[in-house]
């Protein structure tokens, strides 16, 4: 029989998520010296350091440290599971899921997902997080998020990734622009108009790469780093977009129109993706909700 326990494995996934002892117990509502004394055990135990503990300069873990901690998210997700399974009878599903989601998808994902789980599953606790890839990313690596739903730009080693489907760029105008007439706009066209860039990572560089691969050089006249507000210069006629994701109404916040044209030539489409740390194991409320997402949009 394993001699560690789950409050000293549990200890060390807070340690390596918090990067720090005092950290770890204020997370965990324990004292900084049941933490240090739960990894000291924890070590005896296995035989091995798994931490670097250095004044005023936090803890980092070894790379037995790093290998443990992987293992022991899992350990510690399966026994949540069959606490709350048990608790269920095994007739429900229970206990909490986290889920993320690049800040300008998330009104077109999260919505439908999140009423359609509530709606199948009503005793899981659901709570999500709208951000950059990079804050999603984070998250996910540091186990506080399930899954996360991003573009399939720049991901990271270590994510297990899924596509959930494919959109494409288009072109946001005001109405009485002279280009608006026409149904496609090229990227030529657009070289001496002023640009309102939607100034996020992934956004920016899948932009950047548009305009570069049409050999143009946009003129940005304003950078933006919020989707609606974007939309609603454009709508005002300070500029022209190029924006991936379209509501289903093409107004602005304000209620003014806005022109969306098709890019031509057209442009390789984009992935929107699902994306799971592939060193935790998912729970089931959260396979459940990642079967979940497949299902509505393979309806699609």
């Amino acid at each position: 029989m394993p001699q560690f326990t789950l409050r000293q494995l549990e200890c060390l996934a807070a340690v390596g998520n918090q990067g720090s002892i005092a950290a770890a117990a204020a997370a965990l509502n324990l004292s900084a010296s049941a933490i240090t004394g739960a990894l000291n055990e924890l070590e005896r135990v296995l035989n091995t350091q798994l931490t670097i503990r250095r004044k005023a300069h936090g803890v980092s873990l070894t790379p037995s440290g790093r290998y443990v901690l992987d293992e022991a998210q899992g350990i510690l997700q399966a026994s949540q599971d069959l606490q709350e399974m048990a608790h269920a009878a095994g007739t429900l599903l229970a206990g909490k899921v986290r889920v993320g989601c690049y800040s300008s998808l998330a009104p077109t994902v999260l919505p439908e997902l999140l009423a359609a789980y509530s709606s199948r599953y009503s005793q899981v606790e659901v709570d999500f997080f709208a951000g950059t890839q990079q804050e999603i990313f984070q998250r996910l690596a540091n186990g506080t998020l399930d899954l996360a739903f991003v573009y399939d730009f720049g991901l990271p080693e270590g994510v297990e990734r899924t596509t959930l489907y494919t959109t494409e760029p288009n072109v946001l105008l005001p109405p009485e622009h002279p280009l608006a007439r026409s149904a496609k706009v090229s990227l030529a066209q657009l070289a001496g108009e002023p640009m309102i860039l939607l100034d996020v990572p992934p956004s920016r560089e899948h932009t950047e790469a548009l305009f570069e691969a049409a050999g143009v050089n946009p003129w940005i006249r304003y950078r933006t780093a919020d989707f609606e507000v974007t939309r609603s210069m454009v709508a005002r006629g300070l500029g022209y977009a190029v924006l991936v994701q379209r509501p289903a109404a093409d107004v602005s916040y304000e209620g003014l129109a806005l022109a969306v044209r098709s890019i031509h030539p057209a442009t390789r489409r984009v992935r929107i993706t699902m994306v799971r740390s592939q060193s935790v194991r998912p729970s089931k409320a959260a396979s459940a909700m990642f079967d979940l997402a497949l299902e509505l949009h393979t309806r699609r």
